[in-house]
């Protein structure tokens, strides 16, 4: 699902000021959904979820949609912490 996650990475991008500092981690689950973990700097978390979810509420629905086009649900999950790799 590398189209998804590229337009995720590219919505992320234009949000962020920190754009050297975004992580998304694929996850493949059991029910043949895809997860995608998103981790950005703790000044761009607020950015990307927005007032009340917002935009990660609209995060999420390009996600699905992009999904669904391709036959496969997407769930999509912001981290306020960096990943430890």
């Amino acid at each position: 699902m590398k189209e998804v996650k590229d337009l995720v990475e590219t919505v992320v991008r234009s949000i962020v000021d920190d754009t050297e500092n975004i992580q998304i981690l694929e996850e493949e689950e059991a029910d043949g959904s895809v997860l995608y973990e998103i981790t950005v700097s703790k000044d761009d978390v607020g950015k990307l979820i927005g007032k009340g979810g917002r935009v990660a509420s609209a995060l999420r629905t390009i996600a699905k949609a992009s999904g669904a086009k391709h036959g496969v649900r997407v769930l999509t999950n912001v981290m306020n912490k960096p990943l430890e790799l």
